[in-house]
């Protein structure tokens, strides 16, 4: 049973971890994408 539940923990945590990088990258393209669009428009 304890087995089992350390398991869940890793589990969950490498799925935690995984989507903090994902959202971390998409914050980066948004934040690229909002520069263009401000170096367009102060033209």
């Amino acid at each position: 049973m304890k087995k089992a539940i350390a398991l869940l923990l890793l589990v969950a945590s490498g799925a935690v971890l995984s989507g903090c990088n994902t959202v971390n990258g998409m914050g980066k393209d948004v934040e690229r994408a909002g520069e263009k669009v401000q170096s367009v428009s102060g033209k």
